[in-house]
């Protein structure tokens, strides 16, 4: 089955990593995910990028997949290894959205640098 084809839709919510410096793949970056209620972070995961700065599986999939708001929380200054904490810029790099339709695919994608980033959704 090709990547166009008429499938039915399945939700899911994926993401990777784009180390804008180095101009590559962001393997090995630490990933979180928390469910949004109000006041309240409910953790629902902790993840690993791989060598191609994505992940072995989505981090939500299919029933997983519900509306609500989450937050993505990416260890950018974990990741880039920066120096002594007096020349640190960016630490965890939080990304909060909602899934509004869950049979949808939400892609939230990160390119970064120690210093700078930027998000979009992908497909």
């Amino acid at each position: 089955m090709t990547r166009w084809s008429n499938r039915t839709a399945m939700g899911r919510l994926t993401t990777h990593v784009l180390d804008l410096t180095r101009g590559r793949p962001a393997a090995g970056m630490n990933v979180e995910l928390w469910r949004v209620r109000g006041d309240t972070h409910e953790w629902v995961k902790a993840v690993v990028t791989n060598a191609d700065g994505r992940l072995d599986a989505p981090l939500l999939a299919e029933a997983e997949c519900t509306p609500g708001t989450y937050e993505l929380v990416f260890d950018v200054g974990g990741y880039f290894g920066q120096g002594a904490p007096d020349e640190r810029f960016l630490e965890a790099v939080p990304i909060r959205f909602s899934v509004v339709d869950p049979s949808q695919h939400y892609h939230v994608p990160l390119l970064c640098t120690p210093w700078s980033y930027s998000t979009y959704r992908g497909s």
